[in-house]
């Protein structure tokens, strides 16, 4: 299956992260380190992101769009 939409709860230092399909199942559910968002989300294939609104949501949404990703 693939991931097609992904929340993203933004935190100071670890993120959560929950993914799922087209049809609302659960493919994904992690917890990221700050260092480790990028890379993890430069290997993802593009999908909808979507997260909180917070101080840091405007850099998150410019780094996910730089890798194709389409952040709400």
């Amino acid at each position: 299956m693939k991931i097609t939409t992904i929340g993203i709860d933004l935190a100071k230092e670890v993120f959560q992260i929950h993914g799922v399909d087209m049809y609302g199942k659960a493919l994904l559910r992690k917890q990221l380190r700050r260092s480790e968002m990028s890379k993890f989300f430069a290997n993802l294939e593009p999908c909808l992101i979507g997260m909180e609104a917070c101080g840091s949501s405007h850099h998150w949404a410019r780094k996910l769009c730089e890798f194709g990703h389409t952040v709400k």
